[in-house]
């Protein structure tokens, strides 16, 4: 489940670098640029704070990590709150849950033959788990894989803030994501990897649109919208449900 929950961490910590702030219209046929006068450094440090105050956000993207291409469609929020799915990089598709300090994850039987088990797992104990968990939902308690690090938006803002460099950042031209006008951020890495950012230009919703990453060993892109729109989420009936901790502790 590691590798799940840093893709998206990642992709959504690259994204709140750049949420940036806007100005007003002049009243002219062409709006006035929200940024202007701002470096794109300075437009990051800005996105930073700004991002800090959202409560929720909807995300939906499709990149690599570890090696492993993997699809994550995901709504999180500030509360610990999160719902969406995932689809795993070797096949099968995951509900993922997270409400009142655990999480929960429900896959078909391809999803959980691709990725039950552990290191040193014998065929025969993949299949039992993947078995066991066929139709139910896995319940994991709160810790480094649970919803403090995996639904918690104010977690992975804070690894933002003390993780990634807001440093060397260049703007090019404005682009349109969706029918929004977005402005464009670019951070070129070291080894011939890029990260374009694509920021609403709306003085009232400032955030961001699109995160792309090209070359390096973890490409891939993330959409977000619904910004501070709540979500509502629901814990699975106790019958479907296998609890891994109460499972790990009778064996």
């Amino acid at each position: 489940m590691k590798a799940n929950r840093k893709l998206w961490v990642a992709a959504t910590v690259c994204a709140a670098v750049v949420a940036g702030v806007t100005g007003c219209s002049q009243g002219d046929d062409k709006a006035a640029d929200p940024f202007a006068g701002l470096t794109a450094d300075a437009i990051a440090d800005k996105a930073v704070a700004t991002t800090k105050a959202a409560t929720a956000f909807h995300m939906n993207g499709k990149g690599k990590t570890d090696g492993e291409e993997m699809t994550v469609d995901l709504s999180v929020d500030s509360k610990g709150s999160c719902k969406g799915t995932m689809e795993a990089a070797k096949g099968g598709k995951a509900e993922m849950i997270g409400t009142g300090g655990f999480s929960y994850m429900k896959g078909d039987e391809a999803f959980w033959s691709s990725t039950a088990g552990g290191e040193g797992d014998s065929s025969e104990e993949d299949g039992a788990m993947t078995a066991l968990l066929k139709g139910r939902w896995m319940k994991m308690p709160a810790g480094d894989e649970g919803p403090d690090a995996f639904c918690d938006l104010k977690t992975i803002v804070k690894d933002m803030d003390e993780d990634t460099p807001r440093k060397g950042l260049t703007r090019g031209d404005d682009a349109d994501v969706d029918g929004t006008p977005a402005a464009v951020l670019t951070k070129k890495g070291t080894k011939g990897e890029t990260t374009t950012f694509y920021v609403a230009k709306d003085s009232a919703k400032p955030f961001i649109l699109r995160v792309v990453e090209a070359g390096g060993k973890e490409p891939g892109t993330v959409t977000f919208s619904d910004y501070d729109k709540p979500i509502t989420v629901t814990a699975p009936p106790a019958d479907q449900v296998v609890d891994m901790a109460e499972l790990a502790g009778a064996s």
